[in-house]
């Protein structure tokens, strides 16, 4: 059996995770380490004192954590946990019909759906992210839309007003929403104004939302709140999603699909 790590060592570990999400709810904190609320609770507070992290309601923040998320190449983002955004990818496109109107996010994993959109007839897909639109220029059984819109040369994609106006006039059938941060209790939440904005304006346009989102950013929550898990027709996700982490979504009333990774 692991023996308990003292106070220094989980202190360390905290702002090694926070190092890699930036801000963590107490429970994924008490769920990862398997010590009581109290405990972490205890470990944050010394290191506030210590001036390296801030306690928000729920959670932990790192001091420095910026507004803007910090660069990440897309390519290196397309290569992380490739089998889970596999597994989820399928699973979602397994629910698109011929005749639909799709809204695909920006992101690797609502970008690995694509390929599975081949076999469709009468599909009109609108995206906002660059590289989804450029693998489904020319294709010949599918009508393309790009919002347009603010560009994020980062994330290749757009987002702002522009592109929540085109969304606006639009009837979508089915929202494939993708987020780095998703949580039983604050929901979908993303670091940029301009990006809630879209995604708000996407699912107020939707009959049916599925947030496509691996476990391993289940648990940590950023600054701009997009909408409460319950305001989602179901959400995908891998089985390495932990069962209590699981119970706390199904609490919430929205449907929750766990994906093998065997089958990836």
């Amino acid at each position: 059996m692991t023996a308990p790590m003292i106070p220094e060592q989980r202190q360390q570990e905290i702002l090694r995770r926070l190092h890699g999400a930036g801000v963590l709810s107490i429970r994924s904190l008490v769920e990862a380490m398997q010590v009581s609320h109290m405990t972490i609770r205890r470990d944050i507070a010394a290191l506030e004192a210590d001036g390296q992290v801030a306690a928000v309601q729920g959670g932990v923040r790192l001091i420095e954590r910026l507004v803007k998320e910090p660069p990440r190449e897309r390519v290196s983002r397309s290569v992380l946990e490739l089998p889970s955004k596999a597994a989820i990818a399928e699973a979602a496109a397994a629910q698109v019909r011929d005749g639909m109107i799709v809204f695909l996010d920006a992101g690797t994993t609502c970008e690995a759906v694509v390929p599975h959109l081949a076999g469709h007839t009468g599909l009109t897909v609108v995206t906002n992210d660059f590289n989804s639109a450029a693998a489904l220029i020319g294709h010949p059984t599918i009508d393309l839309i790009h919002t347009g819109g603010a560009v994020d040369t980062e994330r290749s994609s757009a987002n702002g007003p522009l592109a929540a106006a085109t969304v606006s006039r639009l009837a979508i059938d089915l929202y494939l929403m993708s987020t780095g941060t998703w949580d039983a209790a604050y929901g979908v939440t993303v670091p940029v104004a301009d990006t809630a904005l879209l995604k708000q304006a996407v699912l107020n346009s939707s009959a049916r939302t599925i947030l496509l989102a691996d476990s391993t950013k289940f648990g940590a929550f950023e600054r701009y709140r997009v909408a409460p898990l319950d305001r989602l027709d179901q959400i995908i996700t891998d089985d390495r999603l932990s069962s209590d982490a699981a119970s706390a979504v199904r609490t919430t009333g929205v449907e929750l699909v766990l994906t093998p990774l065997s089958d990836a």
